[in-house]
């Protein structure tokens, strides 16, 4: 069955029907906006159909979760101070919108040339991002930062391998919404740069996925740029599709011509 834009928008709106909740579609833009309590989520529905033609029903099942998420999160009171041991850090791509829907600053850091840093509160099965003005009471930036950072280093990191024509692959892929953010976990760089033999190149290409590639000949490059555009293709938090390479404790983005699609 072909799905098309009007199948999809009833679909998204049969399955996140509430009575709290309004739609507004965008014929031109082909978006829909959910909103709840003065709160919106805007969808692309021809990125959803596209994740729907390669994962089936999962793909929308995913959606309607983090709608619904998001927008509870969304009108969770935040109290700062009392909830730094719920902070942490979040990887987006430099274009992600800086500011929220009513024009209130959110609270960001610059990372490399293609990625930011976010701050936000975990919610539990969800989380709400911190905007500037909840910096109150003496609260800075700084022990945000020091309080996310240390917050991740207590999460596990556990890594799967795959190796392809002499180059290693490994994946973060945990699904707690903090996958890319372990970039940020130096340590970790640190001890797997020690275990690797060949270049260090990290790609995050969305939110909940982190892959560390030990690149020992040109065929790992070509390897890890198609991995990584499948990846943001997929992704329903897309980052950014170049790889970085990691030398000396510092990232760089690199762009790979990749010339000929791997065989699986």
């Amino acid at each position: 069955m072909k799905m098309t834009t009007m199948k999809m928008k009833e679909r998204l709106e049969k399955e996140l029907g509430h009575p709290n909740r309004a739609f507004s579609y965008d014929r031109e833009k082909d978006t829909l906006k959910v909103t709840e309590a003065g709160n919106s989520i805007t969808l692309s529905i021809p990125q959803i159909i596209a994740n729907w033609e390669e994962n089936g029903d999962v793909a929308v099942e995913k959606i309607v979760y983090y709608v619904v998420e998001g927008l509870k999160a969304s009108q969770h009171t935040l109290n700062l101070r009392d909830s730094l041991a719920q902070v942490y850090p979040v990887i987006r791509a430099t274009s992600f919108p800086r500011e929220t829907k009513d024009g209130k600053a959110l609270l960001v850091e610059e990372h490399t040339a293609e990625t930011a840093i976010f701050y936000v509160v975990d919610i539990g099965s969800s989380y709400r991002f911190i905007e500037e003005d909840a910096l109150q009471d003496g609260l800075t930036l700084d022990d945000v930062r020091l309080a996310a950072l240390a917050n991740l280093r207590q999460r596990k990191t556990p890594t799967k391998k795959d190796s392809v024509a002499g180059n290693d692959f490994y994946f973060v892929r945990t699904n707690d919404g903090y996958d890319a953010s372990r970039i940020l976990n130096e340590a970790f760089l640190q001890e797997m740069r020690a275990q690797l033999e060949g270049e260090m190149v990290l790609a995050v290409p969305h939110q909940d996925v982190l892959i560390v590639a030990d690149i020992r000949n040109n065929t790992g490059y070509d390897v890890l740029a198609h991995m990584t555009m499948q990846f943001f293709a997929d992704g329903l938090a897309p980052i950014t599709s170049l790889p970085l390479v990691y030398n000396d404790g510092k990232l760089e983005p690199i762009f790979i011509m990749a010339k000929n699609r791997p065989k699986e």
